[in-house]
């Protein structure tokens, strides 16, 4: 093998969200033991979740399966009304999890919809942020993934639309289509503050910073991660080899034939110990340089839930 650099993104790995998401359950079992029933992956990424389940997180699809009277953690990606509305009629001790940033387009989508407009939400079909946010107001939001998608729009009243858009896409991604949304509709609304989260922006970044530098880039998350997918295609649209690995186990010496300069990175939902294997691999094969990209400095935190921090209170006390 003849990869002599390994170049770490930073920043790479779990946002503040999902170190959120990932803390409350972890909090949640401390504070109420266990079982504690989790609605949906915390995050999309099965190492994460394995480790919640051993220590006693149970994920279910749907909270009708979650027993009366149970704790129950609502997923980072954010969740329909209605499964609210079922998680209170049961009685469950409900922690939201959802991430501050995917509550910003909740909200701004209940606003558009008390204003009687039509929203175009940019996403994907079936993710689960997808499904939480179009929850929000069902009969005003319609979702859109291609510029043909908007072609395809049919809209009681073209001066009266909007748009939102799933956090963990591109810019590069999402910005043909809304190019095409201010074509078909020259009234369009824009959203006050861009939807796409943060992290998810600066982790593109840095791939973009790698890709210029690399050879070829590796990401560290799970097939289920949209955001991690994402770290991929920005790649490859530099026309930089890119691949999405789980962890070190999937890495396949034959990709770094006459590669000289390898790029790590990681999604916003893969723990940062998966990169260390990943670095350990490369070292254990010659690798001898080990240099960090850096992009920009996060520092952003977000506050647990009132309900468990009154919980954790309570038993420490």
């Amino acid at each position: 093998m003849s990869v002599h650099t390994l170049l770490l993104a930073a920043p790479r790995g779990f946002c503040a969200g999902v170190d959120r998401a990932v803390l409350i359950v972890e909090k949640a079992l401390e504070a109420y033991g266990a079982p504690v029933y989790v609605r949906h992956e915390i995050v999309h990424n099965k190492h994460v979740v394995e480790t919640l389940r051993r220590k006693g997180a149970v994920f279910v699809e749907d909270e009708t399966e979650v027993p009366e009277g149970a704790v129950i953690v609502f997923s980072a990606h954010g969740s329909p009304p209605d499964a609210f509305e079922n998680s209170r009629a049961l009685g469950h001790t409900l922690i939201d999890a959802t991430c501050p940033l995917v509550t910003k387009v909740h909200q701004e989508a209940r606003r558009y919809a008390r204003d009687e407009m039509d929203i175009v939400m940019i996403g994907h079909a079936g993710h689960q942020e997808v499904i939480g946010t179009t929850g929000q107001a069902p009969d005003r939001i319609r979702l859109v993934e291609t510029p043909e998608d908007v072609d395809a729009l049919d809209l009681a009243d073209p001066s009266q639309v909007t748009y939102i858009t799933q956090t963990t896409l591109s810019m590069d991604e999402t910005a043909s289509v809304v190019e095409r949304l201010n074509q078909r509709f020259p009234g369009l609304r824009q959203p006050k503050s861009d939807d796409i989260c943060y992290a998810t922006q600066n982790r593109q970044d840095a791939v973009k910073q790698l890709a210029e530098r690399s050879d070829l880039v590796l990401v560290v998350g799970s097939q289920t991660s949209s955001n991690s997918k994402r770290l991929v295609e920005v790649s490859r649209d530099r026309s930089v080899p890119a691949y999405l690995i789980d962890d070190a186990s999937e890495i396949d010496e034959a990709w770094f034939d006459g590669v000289g300069t390898v790029g790590l990175t990681s999604g916003a939902s893969a723990p940062e110990v998966l990169v260390e294997e990943v670095i350990d691999w490369f070292r254990a094969r010659g690798t001898g340089t080990v240099d960090t990209v850096m992009v920009v400095d996060e520092d952003v935190e977000f506050s647990l839930p009132s309900v468990l921090a009154r919980r954790l209170a309570e038993v420490s006390a």
